[in-house]
């Protein structure tokens, strides 16, 4: 199984959030989104920041990125 590393993106500088060996792309794509979530909970302030989430192959090519920002459609706006 593929080792992917998750990194939090803050303008031009990566923040190393770990890594996990999974079954293909769509579980680590499925990861990030959790972790962004999880981290737009605890610092709201990254939001505004245009922060994201993203995801690099062993070979540290970028297999994929999710933004902080966008709200599930399930929680609704609020404001």
């Amino acid at each position: 199984m593929p080792y992917y590393s998750f990194d939090l993106v803050i303008g031009e500088e990566y923040k190393n959030q770990g890594g996990l060996i999974l079954e293909n792309i769509e579980v680590a794509a499925d990861r990030a989104d959790q972790l962004a979530t999880e981290l737009s909970i605890v610092h709201p302030e990254l939001k505004a920041r245009g922060c994201a989430i993203r995801v690099t192959s062993a070979e540290n090519a970028e297999v994929y990125r999710t933004p902080l920002d966008p709200v599930p459609s399930w929680m609704g706006r609020g404001h």
